[in-house]
């Protein structure tokens, strides 16, 4: 989406490798125990009389209790951990912060991050040199203004699945994709799930292969409010919808799980989905391609970033500095992580290790030539019209050309209020 921000620097340093907003967490084996000392070269600071509460999701819970309770036994700092829905955190978040109650860390995706900026709840973050063991877009992702307000760990994206069996080779544009898919003789020649109200986060890539990104860029890869998928580029993708919707490829009929059932039945060669849907497909023998191109140019998907956000109003400011640069940061911990949640680490010597698993690799491949979601507020105003329009230029409800320049009016519109 956002083509320009620094790309994830995985594809150059890992052989098979090479990322909101996200999907549903998946339910993997247990993470590999942390490290059993503390991490940190230097001696660790006596924290005695401090606590830490933070919050975090079920699937995230046992790995990071883990670090905690390295933590405590090093510097003798009391760490509570809260598990949450994830759905809830960040409304939870920005009303308990400002009246100095909630967590003093929370888990949370880097989409929040001009929202939770706009109401002043979250604190800047210093890594030090620590930051240089990290990916780049996964920094990029948690800064604003050249500031980092949160500590990643963990990079998602989607990509192509690819059924083996069903389809020899990754096809490299979205005709060879449904060549390929008719060749099989099977009931869909490619699954992408739409919906009544669209999902406009996975048809992102294919939107930007006809280069039409939603905003543009400044040149340090920062999102201005200009949107920038109006015009000849953005017409020419909702035509092509259009004519998907007409032959049948795009389909609003064909939800998350209608598409991840039919492709677990064998229904279809090829699935654009995320890590997310994997275990849904055990019985099946996959591969990950990057996402063939629709309008010629590269079909650069979003790539959404997970991390640790400190609470501004915390009064534990530096421990809570402290855990996540050494105790999170660390690969045993980072690894830990990937294997509960299926996305790759954000730390490159974690990600490195997860590099053995193919599909992992797959999607890291993928992640090479993606782009982080933007997280400015401004974004709220797109997601309302966007999917919605989208599915109706697919089902013929509205006018191709018509219709994207009346969403792109209502989203400017939405802007400036």
């Amino acid at each position: 989406m956002r083509r320009g921000i620094a790309t994830i620097g995985i594809a150059a340093s890992l052989v098979a490798l090479t990322a909101c907003g996200g999907g549903p967490a998946a339910t993997t084996p247990a993470p590999t125990e942390p490290a059993t000392s503390a991490p940190t070269t230097q001696a660790p600071t006596d924290y005695t009389g401090a606590e830490l509460t933070i919050w975090v999701d079920e699937t995230r819970k046992d790995a990071v209790e883990s670090a905690g309770k390295v933590f405590t036994e090093a510097t003798n700092a009391q760490v509570k951990i809260v598990q949450k829905n994830y759905e809830d955190i960040q409304s939870d978040f920005t009303t308990q912060v400002p009246l100095g109650k909630g967590p003093d860390i929370t888990i949370g995706a880097h989409d929040w991050l001009g929202n939770l900026i706009q109401n002043g709840v979250v604190a800047p973050i210093e890594m030090g040199d620590k930051a240089a063991e990290f990916e780049p877009v996964a920094l990029s992702a948690f800064s604003q203004d050249g500031q980092l307000y949160g500590v990643p760990y963990a990079i998602e994206n989607i990509g192509l699945i690819r059924n083996t069996e069903l389809a020899a080779e990754a096809p490299a544009t979205w005709d060879d994709a449904l060549a390929a898919g008719k060749a099989a003789g099977t009931k869909y020649p490619i699954l992408i799930q739409v919906g009544e109200t669209g999902d406009p986060y996975t048809m992102y890539p294919l939107q930007n292969s006809f280069g039409a990104p939603v905003f543009k860029q400044n040149p340090d890869g920062s999102y201005t409010s200009e949107l920038a998928m109006g015009g000849a580029q953005g017409e020419a993708f909702a035509t092509w919808l259009a004519e998907q919707g007409k032959a049948g490829t795009i389909d609003t009929a064909i939800t998350y799980d209608i598409a991840v059932s039919s492709f677990a039945k064998g229904d279809s060669p090829f699935i654009i989905g995320g890590p997310w849907m994997i275990d849904s497909f055990k019985d099946l023998k996959l591969a990950i391609d990057p996402i063939p191109s629709a309008g010629g140019q590269t079909a650069s998907p979003f790539v959404g970033v997970q991390g640790f956000y400190v609470s501004a109003q915390s009064q534990n400011a530096i421990v809570a500095n402290d855990f996540l640069t050494n105790y999170i940061a660390t690969t045993d911990v980072q690894y830990a992580l990937y294997e509960v949640g299926n996305r790759t680490p954000a730390l490159t010597s974690a990600a490195e290790k997860a590099a053995s698993d193919p599909l992992a690799a797959g999607f890291a491949t993928v992640a090479s030539t993606a782009v982080p979601m933007p997280s400015i507020p401004e974004m709220a105003a797109v997601w309302t019209f966007w999917g919605v329009t989208q599915a109706n230029i697919v089902s013929g409800k509205q006018e191709p050309v018509e219709g994207w320049q009346k969403m792109i009016s209502d989203i400017e519109g939405q802007i400036k209020k």
